[in-house]
């Protein structure tokens, strides 16, 4: 396929996500208020959307309590600055397993699996714009650690965001998740054209080699819009490598915690490196309201 670049472009700023990183860098937010004014700052530095998960404000781990997301997007929903609101669905689908030599029972610790309706009970009471469907399971990183969405879970997960009017961002971890993306289209469960997030290199998914990388862009269908994102120090070159393949670019903390090697970033100055690599290749950065016009979402009081 040949490469259209896009010239126009959105940001979206992944805030805090639901790795082991609270430790890591003070930047990390942790509470609803610092979440919620990093993501504000993230939006004046040019992200027109913004992904957003929760951690419990004490210890920094990730959390689903749907009192921290109201309280995340009424504080970002009462700023002065407009942006568009994601927010995860993909917690509650994690199973450790334990050793290897007896698998069963469980792992209790970092075991979190929940029903499709409490998967998306902060949704259902926020109404973001925006809310994210991981369209896959896989093995994570972790050498007991699988993220679990099953067939089964994902039609009922879909139909339940499709009904409250918010669009899935289909998460794509690997091709395969693009081929039941287009099913759960092809089944009408959600609607087309669809909004695709490449993510490239999380192990053991699609890794960010750019032989696969076009391999994933090339199984988007065309009347869809995709952005992308790699982790760590490939974070800024693929923010160019999507806007040369026609797609959209993601940042943020949740996928890399460095700005310059042993420079710790925030959200706000990732979103700045990312939109001069946009205008350095002849693109413009689009705003909240023609990302809004451009994906048919609609900005909602929440319930």
């Amino acid at each position: 396929m040949p490469l259209t670049m896009s010239r126009e472009v959105f940001i979206t700023c992944a805030v805090t996500g639901s790795g082991a990183t609270q430790d890591r860098s003070p930047h990390v937010p942790r509470s609803p208020k610092e979440i919620a004014e990093s993501a504000i700052a993230a939006a004046r530095a040019g992200a027109a959307i913004v992904h957003c998960h929760v951690r419990d404000p004490d210890t920094g781990v990730p959390s689903r309590r749907v009192e921290l997301y109201r309280e995340v997007t009424d504080r970002i929903r009462d700023a002065e600055v407009d942006v568009v609101l994601n927010l995860t669905a993909g917690m509650g689908g994690d199973i450790v397993f334990g050793p290897t030599d007896a698998p069963l029972p469980l792992n209790p610790k970092g075991t979190d699996m929940a029903g499709a309706e409490e998967r998306v009970a902060h949704v259902a009471e926020c109404l973001p714009e925006i809310c994210t469907l991981d369209c896959g399971t896989m093995n994570f990183a972790e050498a007991d650690y699988v993220m679990t969405n099953t067939p089964g879970m994902l039609r009922a997960m879909g139909r339940m965001m499709t009904d409250l009017g918010v669009k899935p961002e289909i998460e794509a971890f690997d091709t395969g998740h693009l081929w039941f993306a287009k099913e759960l289209v092809k089944e009408g469960i959600l609607d087309s054209p669809a909004l695709v997030q490449l993510c490239m290199g999380v192990p053991w998914g699609a890794p960010d080699d750019l032989n696969t990388f076009m391999a994933m862009v090339n199984n988007v269908p065309q009347d869809w819009t995709f952005s992308a994102f790699a982790l760590g120090r490939n974070q800024m070159a693929y923010a160019a490598a999507a806007v040369l393949a026609g797609g959209h670019v993601r940042v943020g903390l949740e996928d890399n915690l460095w700005l310059d090697k042993g420079v710790l970033a925030t959200n706000a100055q990732l979103v700045e490196r990312a939109v001069g690599v946009v205008e350095g290749m002849g693109a413009r950065i689009m705003t909240p309201a023609e990302v809004r016009a451009k994906l048919g979402l609609v900005k909602r009081a929440p319930r």
